[in-house]
């Protein structure tokens, strides 16, 4: 039954609202067209696989399960390649595993992929040689060359990242359908890292225990562990570019509710998340659960109406909060929030992203992340939610598969000198493969110590 401020919603009511980070298309005619093409096109993802999405956020609400989100700041349609959509599955799902046994609950994996092709920009333009044109704001948007037909905001951009995404995930799912032997079993993964580590016995514990808990289960089921558990895995992206989400808006008779199905789970960045603003009336009115990011810039009124607006029927698992404060102010900025939220009656899922907060300025001007702030902040968070009676509910990181030197720190000692050797991102700096295998090998010690702490 829809409420009465849902009766007023529809997919496009969000152009009656003042709209942030959009792209200005010059020609109309060919930006209608696109978005009418769009809408007839079949959905990337489907409304039982977000409503499942959703009630499993809802046990994460509870503390019953831990969510893995993670993934390129920004894809780029080059992305869109066999091998690295391979190594980004392989991280991710090696991550869950090593999370599963160290939390010792159900971990829901959440890519930030399929459709990570927008990124807010701080200006409009961009200015080289004291030429004037429009920023790249994504291969969804426009082309990162710098002339002035490839930054002319394209239209038809649209229909190829939907193609792009599609190819993803339906990959994606091949993948996960046919089984990695290489993601279950532990001998097979790039561990070298491990023996520069001064966790190293540590870390082989973990990994053994993984190894000899699936073997258990192999042999007594008589089949791989892939046949018999279904990893399941949701895509999400930053909903953006509103013509893109607005064109991949259902509705769902049998469900008689709205859904996004360009994503499972789409979300709100702190540069559009006004409340009055285009990006919250869009996202107000569709069924899947959607997240917010938050920093340390919303103060406590913000923050209550986003909740309110945004899950006016307080559902469980519908509301996300991604809090990015950073290792400086996470102490003194989550307890307000997770107070202010309480204050409203409503519960939400608590996401910490230890990566943004952390982000500064190496030596050689390249932007980083130190991994001992990123995990210090995500330890803080974990205490503080549970000093607060509290769920820490999951973590969201930017990460790749490959080995790029991007983020300091790490078993390896990664040092500003090492950074320019191979980063390769255009956006923000993220975690490499064995940075992030090590943040989760330390994520589910830390929690054994914890669990043990308690006990006595």
């Amino acid at each position: 039954m829809k409420t009465p401020e849902h009766q007023a919603w529809n997919p496009t009511s969000w152009q009656t609202k003042p709209a942030q980070q959009q792209p200005v298309y010059r020609d109309q005619a060919a930006l209608l067209d696109a978005v009418a093409q769009l809408s007839r096109l079949p959905p990337i993802v489907v409304s039982w696989e977000v409503e499942k999405l959703r009630e499993e956020l809802a046990e994460a609400q509870r503390g019953e399960r831990f969510l893995l989100q993670g993934g390129d700041c920004a894809e780029s349609f080059e992305d869109c390649d066999s091998a690295k959509i391979a190594q980004r599955l392989k991280i991710l799902l090696q991550m869950s595993l090593v999370l599963t046994h160290g939390l010792k609950k159900p971990i829901i994996r959440v890519g930030r992929m399929a459709g990570q092709y927008a990124k807010p920009r701080s200006a409009d333009t961009e200015t080289r040689d004291g030429v004037t044109l429009p920023s790249y704001r994504g291969d969804i948007v426009n082309h990162a060359e710098f002339t002035p037909t490839a930054r002319e905001p394209d239209p038809l951009l649209l229909l190829r990242g939907y193609e792009r995404a599609a190819l993803t995930l339906n990959f994606v799912r091949a993948l996960i359908d046919g089984g990695f032997a290489d993601l279950h079993h532990p001998e097979y993964w790039d561990l070298g890292f491990v023996g520069h580590s001064p966790f190293k016995l540590e870390y082989e514990r973990i990994v053994a225990s993984v190894a000899d808990g699936l073997e258990f289960f192999e042999t007594i089921s008589a089949k791989e562990v892939h046949q018999s558990l279904r990893a399941d895995f949701y895509a999400s992206h930053e909903a953006l570019v509103l013509h893109y989400e607005q064109a991949q808006t259902r509705f769902i008779p049998r469900q008689d509710r709205w859904y996004n199905l360009s994503t499972h789970m789409p979300w709100i960045g702190m540069r559009t998340a006004q409340i009055d603003g285009a990006h919250v009336e869009y996202c107000r009115g569709i069924s899947n659960p959607v997240g917010v990011k938050i920093g340390t810039a919303m103060d406590a009124a913000w923050l209550q109406r986003l909740v309110t607006t945004l899950n006016p029927q307080n559902i469980p698992g519908k509301l996300v909060l991604i809090h990015r404060f950073g290792a400086k102010d996470i102490e003194t900025a989550l307890p307000k929030a997770i107070q202010a939220v309480r204050a409203t009656g409503h519960g939400v899922v608590w996401i910490c992203d230890p990566m943004h907060g952390n982000t500064e300025t190496s030596q050689s001007g390249l932007k980083t992340r130190r991994f001992e702030n990123i995990l210090r902040e995500l330890e803080l968070a974990s205490q503080i939610h549970r000093d607060a009676g509290s769920h820490l509910g999951g973590v969201h990181v930017e990460l790749t598969g490959e080995n790029v030197t991007e983020c300091t720190g790490g078993a390896r000692g990664l040092a500003d000198l090492d950074l320019q050797r191979a980063y390769k991102s255009t956006v923000d700096p993220r975690l490499n493969y064995e940075q992030s295998l090590e943040l989760a090998l330390l994520i589910a010690e830390r929690n054994r110590v914890s669990r043990e702490a308690r006990r006595r």
